[in-house]
């Protein structure tokens, strides 16, 4: 009887240890699906409204920007600012927006940008832009263009080899087509995309 009583203690701690090893795997589980969850959700948020991940098809914008790279742009940059001449931008290209672009900002609102002879002037000036960071002196003349209210001329750093505002049906980019500004190319090397 006694031995009985054992065993009854025996099975009934062991059914006991087995409730708490299966209560504690159910809120372990749990704990590891929501943390799955929230990271599935923080990461939507960021990719959503804060940056723009990319990866850059051509060679637009050569040497700057290489084939194959991969950037990030910071989609807040213009919440309380305006684009300014010479950023790097992601933006829904004006032809065909399910496709992305990657180029600079040349033309700001109300300029008038004209190209001779491979050099880009503003409105009128005598001296042209500065434009080092071009691969290759630019071929030919464009223009000019003037750039309406709320709008920007894009062109490539491989000015040669770049689809931009110059050959585009609708030469011009809206402000709200504009994704957000290239800030670092994190593949293959990280390399900051700032004061480029």
């Amino acid at each position: 009887m006694e031995q009985d009583n054992n065993d009854k203690i025996i099975e009934s701690s062991l059914d006991i240890n087995k409730n708490l090893k299966y209560e504690k795997f159910k809120k372990e589980a749990l704990d590891f699906i929501k943390t799955i969850i929230i990271a599935v959700l923080v990461a939507f948020i960021i990719v959503k409204f804060i940056i723009v991940n990319a990866v850059i098809p051509t060679g637009s914008m050569k040497n700057t920007i290489m084939p194959n790279d991969r950037i990030i742009a910071f989609r807040l940059a213009y919440t309380f600012s305006e684009p300014k001449r010479g950023d790097i931008v992601v933006f829904k290209a004006p032809d065909e927006e399910d496709v992305l672009f990657v180029k600079r900002i040349i033309g700001l609102p109300g300029e008038t940008i004209n190209i001779i002879d491979g050099k880009v002037y503003i409105d009128n000036n005598e001296t042209p832009l500065d434009d080092s960071y071009i691969l290759e002196k630019m071929e030919g003349s464009f223009g000019p263009y003037t750039v309406p209210e709320g709008c920007y001329f894009m062109l490539g750093d491989n000015r040669n080899d770049s689809k931009d505002s110059r050959y585009w049906e609708n030469k011009f980019v809206e402000k709200d087509k504009i994704l957000g500004k290239a800030i670092f190319k994190y593949y293959p090397k990280f390399e900051s995309l700032l004061n480029k």
